[in-house]
């Protein structure tokens, strides 16, 4: 199931998101669920809800195994980093 999820998202998804300068990364698969990360300027953005419901959640659903698709860690690392930063001031 891993390997169709993965040809899924390299075939279908990365390339869109490749448009943006976006990326994303399977993280796992844990009873049905698909658990993704959105990468480079997908990470953090405002239309990142809309381009998991419109594009990644209909792509991998579109395998029978998969029930549903969520997103992890939505805030890039350098992102939190900066917020903490700002609130040690």
């Amino acid at each position: 199931m891993v390997n169709k999820i993965n040809d899924a998202i390299n075939t279908k998804i990365k390339p869109l998101l490749a448009e943006h300068n976006g990326d994303i990364e399977l993280v796992e698969v844990r009873d049905g669920v698909a658990y993704v990360k959105l990468l480079g300027a997908c990470s953090g953005c405002p239309s990142a809800k809309s381009t998991m419901e419109e594009l990644v959640s209909c792509v991998l659903k579109e395998i029978p195994e998969i029930k549903d698709v969520q997103l992890v860690d939505t805030i890039s690392r350098e992102m939190l980093d900066f917020a903490r930063q700002l609130l040690r001031k």
